[in-house]
């Protein structure tokens, strides 16, 4: 079985951390996330994994054949020379899919627990041309939603952000495709959500897999977040031997071995710290994620926020709102910063109590 990953986007609203590193491999989790779903395709049987590339591609490449020849799988680059939308990246790898009666296709910012054995098993009962995972939405006006047959799982149509409701159930970014599918799409740029899908509904031949556990898009500071959240909580549930059960530790919190944590702090909950990050004395972390070989000084305060790789925040700082932390940034001590974006590369030696972008 093969896939195709969708990593092409320039990953700009999880803009400062990738300034400096593609989109995949930022890590959730303290993995990188496509390894996320690598991990979850070679889990399923997959043994040729297609990346749809269009920028870092060489530094991307260096990365994922070493962890692929780990894993004892082939890994094609599909590279874009400019922007094809997702039918047309689909288009431009027909040459490496087109041989197999069916592929899984998904997108590069999904965490889910990655269903794809039970989506080939109904993709192969049903026999169309295509299967889309659905999850419901809490907001389902933001996006998307597919409307379907609750019986047979038949999609009937799709609303764009409607402004009534029609249902809850929207695009999961996850896909099981027929090669069929490619008499549908050519080398142009092209949505498959936008413009083939719905063409695909019209005809009879897409139909649902329904996501039951958790799932989050977490190509943008905030839901990434969430999602880290999410997946922590998912953890402590299925896997908790993963998670950190120390005493100064507040539920549901994820600490690589490398790591080095003082006297007296408070971690938690839902926090992440990366390898090699040192945390000293009094320091208190809620809801973020400390990126690796970052230090914390002292007694200082971080909440909901992310800081970026080899960053060193001071003594009784306080992060706080979503701050986005480039990497290589320095916050000098005794600091507050609410709802900033700091690019990579910079010295803090003033307060940011507005959100701001700080260049």
């Amino acid at each position: 079985m093969k896939a195709l990953i969708l990593v092409g986007g320039y990953g700009t609203r999880l803009r400062p951390l990738t300034l400096t590193q593609p989109k995949p491999l930022i890590e959730f989790a303290n993995k990188p996330m496509v390894f996320h779903q690598m991990e979850a395709l070679v889990a399923a049987g997959v043994d040729t994994v297609i990346l749809a590339v269009s920028y870092y591609e060489k530094l991307l490449e260096e990365e994922v054949i070493k962890q692929a020849n780990r894993w004892n799988i082939t890994v094609h680059f599909s590279v874009e020379k400019e922007p094809l939308g997702t039918a047309g990246a689909l288009a431009l790898a027909k040459n490496l899919l087109k041989d197999d009666e069916s592929f899984l296709v998904l997108n590069s910012d999904i965490i889910c627990n990655f269903p794809f054995r039970q989506m080939i098993s109904f993709h192969a009962y049903h026999q169309h041309e295509g299967t889309i995972a659905v999850t419901k939405a809490v907001e389902p006006s933001k996006y998307g939603v597919c409307v379907f047959d609750e019986k047979t799982r038949k999609v009937d149509r799709f609303v764009e952000k409607p402004p009534e409701y029609v249902g809850n159930n929207i695009n999961a970014g996850l896909y099981v495709l027929s090669s069929k599918v490619f008499n549908r799409i050519s080398l142009r740029p092209t949505s498959m959500e936008k413009e083939i899908f719905p063409q695909m509904a019209k005809t009879g031949n897409l139909y649902t897999y329904i996501l039951e556990d958790f799932w989050m898009d977490i190509g943008q500071p905030r839901d990434f977040l969430t999602g880290t959240r999410l997946y922590l909580h998912f953890l402590n549930s299925k896997h908790s031997a993963m998670l950190c059960k120390k005493d100064f530790v507040r539920e549901d919190v994820m600490i690589h071995y490398t790591a080095r944590i003082g006297k007296g702090c408070i971690i938690g909950p839902n926090v992440v710290i990366g390898s090699d990050v040192q945390i000293n004395d009094g320091v208190c972390l809620r809801d973020s994620t400390i990126l690796s070989d970052s230090i914390i000084h002292s007694h200082s305060w971080i909440n909901g926020s992310i800081i970026g790789r080899r960053c060193v925040i001071g003594s009784w700082v306080r992060i706080d709102n979503t701050c986005v932390i480039g990497d290589d940034v320095i916050v000098e001590n005794e600091l507050y910063l609410n709802g900033a974006r700091v690019l990579p590369h910079k010295a803090i030696s003033t307060s940011v109590l507005e959100p701001d972008i700080i260049m």
